[in-house]
């Protein structure tokens, strides 16, 4: 790895994520074969310290390098990039997670890849990042979507913006910088007001990006997004643990695992139980899947199953998790 320029890596987080994101980020630094440049984004002053208390021990004696910004720096920076975008920097006030579209970039030159990591993506084996392309824009891949809210999603058909399907937001790669007078007359179109207190915003932003900016999805297979199924379900609520859940899951077919929702819980468990040591390097390029689109009929078809599934109890019956 001597002499090899650092993959940029980002990484927008909070201190309260420290319970799994220690674990994440030490499994990120101990398998990757290249080495990497992570800056970490969080909000007050307070968190900051606190990521960099866990997270600089991590990088000592290794190739790696690691920052830590806060989010007045990240305002800062934005007041002078985003001077022509008044969208993209009312955007940027909402929840917290919205900011993983907006402020990597803040620390990206022009052609310089960016590569942005949920802090529940787990590295069980020894790896490489993917080529970042010239052009577009790269997901991970999963069987539904998490395009949320229901309303805000239809308030996207309704102005005619196309959405790509299968979107999971746990990764995702491209060149800087975003196009940003297409986010800027996306954001400026939707009323994301109304929508504060939800993440998965995030998600139908990158879903329409995707379909501007083209691209496609990350091997499956290699970059793994926790899939939180009916069969799942019911086998915790018949007694499954976490880390018994995760023992069906093929970990060195992988380079990265998105524990997304409850399996963030498991992680922590499951490499106390040894279940990631056995794994087998996954370095080579993997290929890339395109895009798809996300028709309304399908939305409509998936949101009236839901309501059946409501009326007929069955949610209660399997849990929330």
């Amino acid at each position: 790895m001597n002499g090899t320029t650092p993959r940029k890596v980002y990484c927008v987080l909070g201190a309260r994520s420290l319970r799994y994101a220690q674990a994440c980020m030490a499994s990120l630094f101990r398998n990757a074969a290249e080495p990497l440049d992570l800056a970490l984004l969080t909000d007050a002053p307070a968190d900051a310290d606190a990521l960099r208390a866990a997270m600089a021990p991590l990088v000592v004696g290794t190739p790696h390098r690691l920052s830590v910004f806060d989010q007045a720096d990240a305002d800062e920076r934005a007041a002078t990039q985003f001077t022509d975008y008044p969208a993209i920097r009312h955007f940027r006030g909402g929840h917290p997670c919205w900011r993983k579209i907006t402020d990597p970039v803040l620390y990206a030159a022009d052609g310089e890849e960016v590569i942005i990591l949920d802090p529940d993506v787990y590295f069980p084996n020894r790896f490489a990042f993917e080529p970042t392309p010239a052009t577009g824009l790269l997901l991970m891949w999963q069987r539904p979507n998490c395009l949320l809210p229901e309303p805000l999603v239809r308030d996207a058909y309704d102005q005619g913006i196309p959405m790509a399907d299968h979107t999971d937001i746990g990764v995702c790669q491209f060149r800087a910088p975003l196009p940003y007078r297409v986010l800027e007359e996306l954001l400026a179109t939707l009323d994301t007001d109304a929508h504060v207190r939800s993440m998965h915003v995030e998600s139908i932003v990158w879903a329409a990006l995707a379909e501007k900016m083209g691209g496609g999805y990350f091997d499956p297979a290699a970059w793994h997004c926790f899939g939180n199924t009916v069969a799942g379900r019911i086998a915790r609520r018949l007694g499954k643990t976490g880390p018994d859940m995760l023992r069906q899951l093929a970990f060195g077919e992988m380079k990265a695992f998105h524990a997304g929702g409850i399996a963030k819980d498991w992680l922590v468990d499951a490499e106390r139980e040894g279940l990631f040591a056995n794994g087998t390097p996954r370095l080579a390029p993997t290929p890339v899947r395109p895009f798809v689109d996300y028709p309304r009929g399908k939305f409509e078809r998936k949101i009236r199953v839901r309501q059946i599934a409501r009326k007929l109890g069955l949610y209660s019956v399997m849990g929330g998790g």
